[in-house]
């Protein structure tokens, strides 16, 4: 048994920061990971997905520049790609770890009983118990659409994609989310013939609508074959090819990544021990304590709680358990209420979001339909980006804001950007919306000249107009 105050359940980048909060906060902690210490985000997510799509968006935007001449070789963009995933070794994350004060257990865990875990390692199996409290932090999974003979035939999931040593002639889309868009566009401009499927009217549906009909109009201008509304009716094997099968006719790919969605990875990790549902989100209060579990021993954060599947917000999320797991040992009166140090009150009403497409939609905070829906009364502004700055940035840019103001207050609740370059621009609509900022004291926070961020000025003068 280890001699150990808190163990985490996953060592992706929300379980590192549970535990080195942890540890910062006086206690031990160690981490179970049956992978790469590091997990999806550092080896098939975020850092390799942004890194194969970093240098065709660099490439279009020197391009829309005059008297420009620039091309990029596909190999050395796969080749930067395992630089930043260390050809998928995880030695810097677990010395980083190490030199944190965190143990790293290699194995598969699950709970047994009340802080207990049973881990299945190199070494056989052991039994652990925490002295304060065990973190789940086990990430999501890919889901799978019941598609007749999708299960009968090679595909991708996203890490497939993100670690593919050749870019296959034809690819294949399943899904028109954040995953199924951006890696559409990455193998495009790595040299791929690529169809898109998505069953709904538009993609990036979470989002506001213009951002997936810029998104798709995009990509269709570039020759992704993007179709909406489009039903997937059957999958066949066509010998080493892939045969998609539509309502309206064929399309024969090399690969299919199917990107549909992601569940909270609970089935496995031994829940019912505690009387929770398998495959179920956990559910938790703003401090990470899971509900439904008697003591306060068990806590879960990032996309296994189902709240908001997002790195960022995860690793914010670890940031508050590990802090209050921390003044709970010491008999510290908690922080809980909105906004306090140990409340993830911005999983609720302040997530910001980047898709790294050409163009970027970067939001924060609620669409008009989910503030509407939560009974706020809105005023909607919508504006180009048409501003020195984003002249400078790209001759004809094009490029959409859209601002949320809670009118009754007088304070943002969110904000969407579309266009080249916006990603940048989103922290300062994530300050305004968790600051509450008023519009009146927000119009006298003065973008740079000539900076793309004056469309902040032009969204305040038509909203006061």
């Amino acid at each position: 048994m280890a001699d150990v105050d808190v163990i985490v359940l996953g060592g992706g980048p929300v379980g590192e920061n549970a535990a080195d909060y942890a540890v910062r906060a006086g206690l031990s902690a160690l981490i179970v990971e049956s992978e790469l210490l590091g997990g999806e985000c550092s080896f098939w997510a975020c850092i390799p997905s942004k890194t194969l799509l970093r240098t065709g968006h660099a490439v279009a935007a020197v391009r829309r520049l005059p008297g420009t001449t620039v091309d990029f070789d596909p190999a050395a963009v796969l080749a930067r790609r395992d630089s930043f995933t260390h050809d998928w070794d995880d030695e810097s994350q677990v010395q980083w770890a190490t030199g944190a004060g965190i143990r790293v257990l290699r194995g598969t865990g699950r709970l047994v009983g009340e802080r207990t875990v049973e881990v299945d390692g190199p070494s056989g199996r052991e039994t652990l118990v925490a002295r304060r409290a065990v973190v789940v932090s086990t990430g999501s999974v890919p889901t799978t659409p019941p598609v007749p003979g999708l299960d009968r035939v090679r595909t991708w999931g996203s890490r497939d994609a993100t670690s593919a040593k050749e870019i296959p002639p034809r690819l294949g889309v399943l899904g028109g989310g954040v995953v199924g868009c951006e890696m559409a566009q990455a193998f495009r401009r790595l040299g791929s013939e690529v169809v898109l499927l998505q069953r709904g009217p538009r993609l990036l549906p979470a989002m506001e609508p213009f951002a997936g009909e810029r998104v798709a109009a995009a990509m269709r201008a570039e020759g992704v074959d993007v179709r909406l509304e489009h039903r997937l009716e059957s999958v066949a094997a066509a010998g080493d090819q892939i045969e998609l099968r539509t309502e309206d006719g064929t399309a024969v790919v090399d690969e299919l990544l199917v990107a549909t969605g992601r569940r909270p990875n609970t089935a496995s990790i031994g829940v019912d021990a505690v009387g929770l549902e398998p495959g179920k989100p956990l559910a938790v209060d703003d401090t990470g304590l899971v509900e439904g579990v008697a003591g306060e021993w068990l806590y879960a954060a990032g996309d296994v709680t189902g709240r908001a599947l997002l790195t960022h917000q995860g690793k914010y999320a670890g940031r508050i358990v590990g802090a209050a797991i921390g003044a709970r040992a010491a008999g510290e009166a908690l922080d809980a209420g909105p906004w306090g140090e140990h409340a993830a009150t911005a999983d609720h009403v302040a997530v910001p979001q980047v898709v790294f497409t050409d163009p970027e939609v970067a939001s924060a905070g609620r669409t008009e339909a989910q503030a509407r829906a939560a009974g706020i009364d809105v005023r909607v502004v919508d504006i180009p980006i048409a501003v020195a700055g984003s002249s400078l940035q790209a001759d004809d840019y094009d490029g959409a804001a859209r601002m949320v103001v809670d009118t009754a207050r007088g304070v943002l609740v969110g904000v969407t950007f579309v266009g080249q370059d916006v990603a940048e621009m989103i922290h300062a609509a994530t300050i305004a919306i968790v600051g509450e900022v008023p519009l009146g004291r927000l119009w006298h926070a003065v973008p740079a000249f000539p900076t793309m961020s004056e469309v902040w000025l032009r969204l305040l003068e038509t909203y006061r107009s």
